[in-house]
Formats: structure tokens, C-alpha cells, sequence
């Protein structure tokens, strides 16, 4: 999963990129309200850990803009305030979930899962796509009931072609989804095909129907159809 982390605590920031990247998740991080509001606008995440007290702005802004950019990302607040209309504000705004801290790193990280299942999935940790059967939780891969073994990057590739079926991804919607903030480091696109190619190879020998389709000069779409 793709999350961005907007906290000006560099400590508890730290702390939280630590535990969900050992978790195989990409973590992007900003530390003021200007950062955030431009990677909210540039970029798509799979949830928002948000931080309501910035030194340069308030994060109910941050939210006011994402429902005004009609945006899909899910959105945690996390913060000392526990003020109860703050929270009903928050949550009137679009927040998913709020979290008062100081909180424990396991509850933050099971609470994003359970947004993004509820967002992008119905809230299914068990997705079932034809032949395909994936577990979100337990980070496992089945076809036809048979084990595979994927790289992390391979399983957050096959989940967010998945989210995304039948649209057609960019290639460079899919480099930032995997690197985050390194994404602007890749002179070429050459490493997320080799990624796919592993991917596509994995699945297919396994017995999986080629769902991977190349939308020429733009990306790829994962479709049945």
C-alpha cells in the first residue's frame, strides 16, 4: 500500500515510516501543510495518516480539499486533539477513522488496513477474482488453490491492479504507487515492466489466465474482458 504520512512530529513520523515500511508498505511524508497540499494534489494514496495541527496549517483544510478535488484516498486522522466536534467535523469532511494519540503503531497499522479494505475492496480482506484468490491480510496468493510466492512489490502491484480493474493505469501512476517519493529518481520506466513481467510470469505459469493487457504509449489494464 501507498501512504502518505503528514505529521510535523519528526520523532512519531519517523516511528510510523519505520513500522509501515517493515510491513512492505511505500511511505511518503510531509511535515507541512504546503507539502501535504501539493502530494495530495499530485498524487494518489491508498490511505492519509493526517495530522490536524501543522506548524503553517490547519489539517481540516487538507480535507476540505480532498473532497473538493473529488478525491478517493482514505484518510486517518491522527492527533492530541480530542476534542468530540472536531472529530465530528473531521469525520463530516471524510476522514475514515480518527486516532487520538498517543496510540499503539499495531493499531494505527490495523486500522489502515481496515480503511483500505472498505474503500477498495468492501471491506473483504479475502479478494476473489476469478481464478484468483488474495488475501490482504495474511499477504498470501492463490491460483486455482494453488500457493504463490510474490515479491512484496509483485503483491502491491497485482492488489492495485486489482482495486483498479479494467482502468487503464499509466506507467507512471504505477512507479509512484511502488516508490513513493524515489519515483522521481527513475530515468526510465524499465524497472516497473521487469516488475510485471515477474508478475505476469508467476501467475500465468501457475495456471492464471493473462489478465495484463498494454495500453500502447500509456500503461497497462487488468480485465477479464
Amino acid at each position: 500500500m501507498k501512504i502518505l504520512v503528514v505529521e510535523d512530529e519528526e520523532i512519531l513520523r519517523l516511528n510510523i515510516m519505520d513500522y509501515l515500511k517493515a510491513e512492505g508498505n511505500v511511505c511518503d511524508f510531509a511535515d507541512r501543510f504546503d507539502t501535504a497540499s501539493e502530494k495530495m494534489t499530485l498524487y494518489d494514496y491508498d490511505c492519509i495518516l493526517l495530522d490536524l495541527t501543522l506548524p503553517d496549517g490547519d489539517g481540516l483544510k487538507l480535507l476540505q480539499q480532498l473532497k473538493k478535488e473529488d478525491k478517493s484516498d482514505g484518510v486517518i486522522i491522527i492527533t492530541a486533539r480530542s476534542s468530540i466536534d472536531q472529530r465530528i467535523e473531521g469525520l463530516s469532511l471524510g476522514a475514515d477513522d480518527y486516532l487520538i494519540k498517543p496510540f499503539h503503531l499495531s493499531e494505527l497499522s490495523a486500522r489502515i488496513l481496515a480503511v483500505v479494505r472498505r474503500r477498495s475492496f468492501k471491506g473483504n480482506d479475502l479478494i476473489v477474482f476469478n481464478e484468483l484468490t488474495i488475501d490482504i491480510q495474511r499477504k498470501t496468493v492463490k491460483v486455482n488453490n494453488l500457493s504463490i510466492n510474490l515479491t512484496r512489490k509483485e503483491f502491491d502491484l497485482l492488489l492495485y491492479f486489482l482495486a483498479n480493474k479494467s482502468k487503464v493505469i499509466a506507467k507512471s501512476a504505477l512507479v509512484t504507487h511502488i516508490w513513493g517519493d524515489h519515483a522521481d529518481m527513475a530515468d526510465s520506466f524499465d524497472f516497473i515492466y521487469t516488475h510485471i513481467k515477474n508478475l505476469r510470469k508467476k501467475l500465468v505459469d501457475a495456471g492464471c489466465k493473462d489478465y495484463f493487457h498494454s495500453v500502447y504509449g500509456v500503461g497497462y489494464k487488468f480485465t477479464d474482458e
